[in-house]
């Protein structure tokens, strides 16, 4: 069965993406997060006959969104922490600009069975990749309270964590978490301040684990960058902190650590110019019309 993109997935900050892109009709483009092909398809819309771009979605179920008997594209069933090795792949010589929309589509947020949304009651997954073997549910069973509590500090910024580690250490082994509903029973007698936020720190934390977020942003930003062509764009767009400062740390100096603006940095030749000086935000109308829009950051760089 077939989605539409708009059941799949909205794309945001869709007419931000594709002017920041500066497409030329002819150039090669890389859309790191298919999902609902809403990027992708605006993109076709300004390539030529020879132009190309190359799609990366690790979830099977995007694969239904590429457009029938579209030659342009190239689908690439794969994380897209490992871009770069499929654009060498496809002898692919150059990209004039890339687009990374993090996060997970609102068809993962929306399809129950895939463990992701605390709305549902289903088996605690939330793999991005169903073909890998570690979902949430392993991890609430197998790490120590130690790791519990600093996956839960770092990913999800949850304030008692270390309350919440033990927690679930003193009950995995008298009571199952293996669903949504029987962890959030489980943790009830902790959950601090208001339940849906402290539950979807909780969930954010466990699922940018379970999929290794972080490492493979920070992995695709490297790989990538080195494979713009000159006045090539690198366009991302973050939905939470912990991705939006490793985006403006790497497009800012080249490196994923904090560097105070007052200290000066190694120096390197750089290979990328910040275009945004500031995140560029969606408008009042989008976030209306698309809810999930409202924490969206778009930060942009081209390659010098």
């Amino acid at each position: 069965m077939e989605n539409s993109t708009n059941t799949y997935h909205t794309a945001v900050l869709l007419h931000e993406c594709i002017e920041q892109l500066n497409i030329i009709p002819d150039g090669v483009y890389l859309d790191a997060t298919f999902g609902g092909g809403g990027h992708s398809k605006e993109i076709l819309k300004h390539l030529g006959p020879k132009g190309k771009l190359i799609v990366f979605d690790q979830d099977e179920d995007a694969q239904r969104n590429i457009p029938e008997g579209e030659e342009r594209i190239i689908f690439v069933s794969e994380n897209f922490r490992y871009a770069d090795r499929f654009v060498r792949l496809y002898k692919l010589d150059r990209l004039d600009g890339v687009l990374a929309d993090l996060g997970v589509s609102s068809y993962q947020f929306d399809t129950a069975e895939r463990g992701f949304s605390i709305r549902f009651d289903a088996l605690l997954d939330m793999r991005m990749d169903n073909r890998t073997g570690f979902s949430a549910a392993d991890i609430l069973k197998k790490y120590s309270e130690q790791k519990l509590q600093k996956l839960f500090e770092e990913y999800g910024e949850v304030t008692n964590s270390k309350t919440l580690a033990k927690r679930i250490v003193d009950i995995r082994n008298s009571s199952s978490l293996t669903t949504i509903n029987e962890f959030k029973q489980a943790i009830s007698t902790v959950v601090y301040g208001n339940p849906n936020k402290y539950l979807a720190q909780v969930f954010q934390a466990l699922r940018i684990e379970v999929n290794d977020e972080l490492n493979a942003l920070k992995d695709f930003l490297e790989n990538i960058s080195t494979k713009l062509s000159p006045k090539g764009r690198l366009c991302v767009i973050t939905f939470h902190s912990l991705e939006d400062r490793i985006v403006k740390n790497w497009m800012k100096n080249e490196t994923f650590e904090e560097v105070p603006d007052f200290l000066p940095i190694a120096k390197k030749e750089k290979k990328l110019k910040v275009i945004s000086k500031k995140p560029i935000l969606p408008t009042d109308k989008e976030i209306s019309q698309n809810s999930r829009a409202r924490s969206a950051k778009l930060r942009v760089a081209e390659k010098i």
